[in-house]
């Protein structure tokens, strides 16, 4: 801004430094950088850049990306840089530019603020002074002197400095108070410079300087941390970096990764971490209330070594470098498991033992191709709001994914477990299990099984998740829990249901069951029946192209309109039959006791039917349910150097004290002409300010008054 004294007020000019050159070029360049409307837009730009940055998740893995947008909106996304931006070039570039246009404003409205604070302004006229919007004239018999002094004692008391200047036979009072207003101006805009310096020594410029001239490049293989070489690894002498390591208990880490676009870059520390324990305090509904990482430090320098202990907002500060604790994750549990094949009609389980980290190879239990189980997680707590509200919570659906709302609650935990502590609805639901099944092919499908059954609309289910990508919900396959809390008896159903020689001795028992021998024509009516029940069964046990409910869907389309109402009724009494005789055949065929046909075992086939159907979906050869486990913690530690922090902090105090002075220091001036006229002394007084507000207005009427009352008298009131 630029301030001129015409009538002493304020006029603002958007104009830049004039340079008095030969190259206009370079005169237009110069003018336009040093300018208050560059350094506008270039803030406007970061703005839109910060909303961008705030919206789109930043340094997300790109396949995340190509799955959210497609292929071509990634391709145009990624051109611009908008997965990182407050690492691209380009921001960084308007950074710089701000730095720089924000300083030539400086430099030149600096010089002319600070004359101006020290200004008096005494070259005024009796005239001008007649001209301004503020303006009183009085008459007193008091001397010019006497006046002076009382004026000037008065002004004292209410905060003016002042001094007097004789000129034309008259005696001029100049006054001023609220000079530091022009601090506020001269703060603000440094802050913007100091704040954006501060951003760019803790941003990844530094890196990028020895990407580009220093030969670094990012690694994307796998391999052993320590073996990793030179061109992968940032130095010690690293300016700034911000990078995450992951150690188990009992285990140690002297490195952190920095994640970049094409792989990850690695940066060497001063000091080795050893994880000796980590800790997790939780609320009474079983919300996570307290991180915290026990650990032991060795400096390589030196070879001391201390202990600590970082928790959240607590971090440990040693050498320059900050480690916070961001979160945990599993550090390599063993886990011990039964496998129940989900094809054929084969009931036999299998054991198998897996650690978290590692993989498992797997024979299919149909055909000849060959899976490997990569065992991804495990988690020995799931908080979930299992809080319905009476929605329906949907199993595995050919067309329609799980309901979104139930998946978003076992798949997300937003926001502070604090505010959650007392949610009655929150419910710790046990262990989970997390592992991708791969093909020989490469393909893979991740799956997420529940330890123990879950209370889901008021029966318990045992949730089996699947998704085809990690962008993608988990939809759930809800298998129910039998009378000892187990899947076995579903597993029980499911294999004699892919048994033809079970499905036609169920049918047949069926037809005998609901018509009595001693009916007219019973046994070819049985025969009927029967072979309506085998076919209704054979329709919903399905082959490799449909099964469940989509087939008997299909089934029934090509029976005419009007009918298909009442046949779907008598098709489904008869499915419901034969499936509890089937049910019952596989267990005298492992010499079990027949069950009792009450409304629980009843309602059960009913879940266990619908989760038939949808186990079709499932896309797994087997079914995995955790039985053990030996849990094993890993925390996840932030490693940051910010030497630009303390700058931020210096622009954010120099921005606090320029915002303040700028709002509540308000600039006035206030002249007074006291001129002999043979009878007295005329006073003239002017006042001015800046802001014209509503309290400028009851000071001018206030300070008028008390004038009047010393013009009257002679003394100060």
């Amino acid at each position: 801004m630029e301030y001129k004294t015409d009538q002493n007020e304020a006029v603002t000019d958007t104009r830049g430094i004039q340079l008095s050159t030969r190259r206009t070029w370079l005169a237009d360049a110069v003018e336009l950088l040093s300018s208050m409307r560059f350094a506008i837009s270039l803030l406007t730009l970061i703005a839109i850049a910060s909303v961008i940055g705030t919206v789109l998740k930043q340094n997300e893995p790109m396949p995340n990306y190509v799955n959210q947008f497609g292929p071509f909106w990634f391709e145009i996304f990624n051109r611009f840089s908008l997965y990182t931006v407050y690492s691209a070039w380009w921001f960084l570039l308007i950074m710089g530019f701000l730095v720089l246009s924000t300083s030539l404003c400086l430099i030149r409205n600096t010089p002319k603020m600070l004359k101006d604070m020290r200004s008096w302004r005494e070259h005024v006229r009796e005239q001008s002074l007649r001209n301004f919007g503020h303006k009183a004239e009085w008459h007193s018999t008091v001397t010019r002197s006497s006046l002076l002094a009382a004026i000037g004692h008065h002004l004292n008391r209410t905060g003016y400095q002042w001094k007097t200047v004789d000129k034309d036979g008259a005696t001029l009072l100049v006054a001023k108070k609220g000079a530091g207003n022009k601090w506020g101006y001269i703060f603000a805009h440094a802050a913007i410079v100091i704040i954006c310096v501060g951003g760019l020594i803790d941003s990844d410029l530094p890196i990028r300087f020895q990407m580009w001239f220093m030969g670094k490049v990012p690694f994307d293989g796998n391999g052993i941390i320590a073996k990793i070489p030179q061109q992968h690894r940032l130095p010690l002498s690293n300016p700034a970096f911000r990078g995450n390591t992951m150690i188990p208990e009992g285990a140690s880490s002297n490195t952190a990764i920095i994640p970049q676009q094409t792989g990850v870059l690695i940066q060497d520390l001063p000091f080795t971490i050893r994880l000796k324990k980590f800790t997790i305090d939780f609320y009474s509904s079983g919300m996570p209330k307290l991180f915290a990482s026990d650990v032991e430090v060795t400096d390589h320098e030196t070879g001391k070594m201390f202990s600590s202990t970082i928790k959240v907002n607590q971090p440990l500060i040693y050498k320059g470098i900050a480690v916070y604790q961001s979160s945990f994750e599993d550090g390599g549990s063993r886990l011990q498991l039964a496998g129940y094949p989900m094809r054929g009609n084969s009931l036999q389980t299998f054991p198998l033992k897996a650690e978290v980290g590692g993989s498992t190879p797997l024979a299919a239990m149909a055909g000849d191709n060959e899976y490997t189980i990569e065992w991804s997680g495990f988690r020995p707590f799931n908080v979930e709001n299992m809080a319905r509200n009476g929605s329906d919570v949907r199993a595995v659906d050919a067309n329609k994914t799980f309901n979104e709302k139930f998946s978003a609650d076992l798949n997300r935990h937003l926001g502070s477990a604090a505010k959650n502590a007392n949610n009655k609805d929150l419910k710790n639901v046990g262990p989970s299990v997390q592992y991708k099944l791969r093909d020989k092919t490469g393909q893979a499908r991740e799956f997420n099984n529940y330890m123990q059954p879950v209370l889901v609309d008021g029966d318990y289910m045992f949730l089996a998740g699947t998704r085809d990508s990690p962008a993608d919900s988990f939809r759930y396959l809800r298998i129910p829990a039998d009378d000892n809390d187990s899947v076995v008896e579903w597993m029980r159903l499911r294999a004699a249901m892919s048994d033809p020689l079970l499905r036609e001795q169920a049918a047949t028992r069926y037809a005998r069951r609901a018509l009595p021998a001693s009916m007219a024509n019973a046994q070819q009516l049985q025969s009927q029946l029967a072979e309506s029940a085998r076919k209704s069964l054979t329709i919903f046990a399905g082959d490799h192209q449909q099964a469940g409910f989509v087939a008997i869907s299909r089934f029934l389309e090509q029976i005419p309109a009007a009918e298909q109402g009442k046949a779907a009724d008598v098709f489904m009494k008869i499915l419901n039959g034969s499936l509890w005789d089937l049910w019952m055949l596989a267990r005298e065929k492992e010499q079990l006791p027949p069950l009792e046909l009450t409304e629980k075992h009843a309602h059960f086939l009913q879940l266990a039917t619908t989760a038939m159907s949808d186990a079709f979906f499932y896309g797994a050869p087997v079914y995995l349910q955790l039985r053990q486990f030996e849990e094993v913690k890993a925390s996840v530690l932030q490693v940051t150097r910010s030497p630009g922090k303390n700058v931020v902090y210096l622009g954010c105090l120099f921005l606090v004290l320029g915002v303040f002075a700028m709002f509540y220091i308000r600039e006035r001036r206030c002249w007074i002409w006291l001129k002999d006229d043979g009878a007295g002394t005329a006073i003239l007084m002017a006042l001015s300010s800046q802001r014209k507000t509503l309290d400028f207005e009851k000071e001018f009427t206030q300070l008028s008054t008390e004038l009047t009352h010393i013009a009257q008298s002679g003394a100060a009131s």
